[in-house]
């Protein structure tokens, strides 16, 4: 995976969650997801020198519906995402804050196709009510434990991700990521993104 140094910028500022969680400059950021939770995994994001950033809750165990809630370091809900009941294409939705009423919809995920081999993921934002396009694009390898995330239907990546194998991940129970975030990119918005990748890719 391409590490910070050499990362070309956004040609605009991709601003999803909100505008403070774009920096200038590429940012490398490790999600660990604890799996031995009742929570159905709890997910913790930090930067390379270990502060907490973001983290991500997991939902009730007992919904009928797979639900996740995006947090500031201090515990703020900041998106709430969940599983769209009945979904064709396992779609998730996005919601500004805590809520999950269609009026605060930030954006929506789904498989590019019906049949996959590796995930691939079409992004909707909010905006784009005809879906002719998608407005970001994520190409999973599921044999590589990789993804890149593209603006569009363009070769411009914004942000990729790896994940980690060790002894410790698996003797403690926890899935642990890589991913570098290119400057003037939300990486709230790309947490979500790769923690609603791996949630479709456990359910696969």
């Amino acid at each position: 995976m391409t590490t910070g140094a050499g990362c070309p910028a956004a040609a605009s500022p991709v601003v999803v969650v909100a505008p403070h969680f774009c920096v200038g400059h590429p940012i490398d950021l490790t999600i660990v997801r604890k799996m031995m939770t009742l929570s159905e995994g709890t997910f913790g994001v930090t930067d390379v020198d270990g502060n907490l950033m973001v983290k991500v809750q997991g939902g009730d165990i007992l919904s009928l519906q797979d639900r996740r809630v995006l947090l500031d370091a201090a515990g703020n809900p900041l998106m709430t995402y969940q599983q769209k009941v009945m979904s064709a294409r396992r779609r998730w939705e996005a919601f500004r804050g805590d809520s999950t009423d269609e009026r605060d919809i930030l954006f929506s995920v789904r498989k590019s196709s019906f049949f996959q081999i590796n995930t691939n993921l079409d992004v909707f934002m909010a905006s784009n009510t005809y879906e002719d396009v998608c407005d970001f694009r994520i190409e999973g390898n599921l044999f590589e434990s990789k993804c890149v995330i593209y603006a569009g239907n363009s070769n411009n990546i914004i942000a990729q991700m790896h994940r980690n194998h060790s002894a410790e991940s698996i003797l403690l129970g926890k899935d642990s990521f890589g991913v570098t975030v290119y400057p003037n990119v939300d990486y709230a918005f790309i947490v979500s993104l790769i923690v609603i990748l791996e949630e479709i890719n456990t359910d696969r």
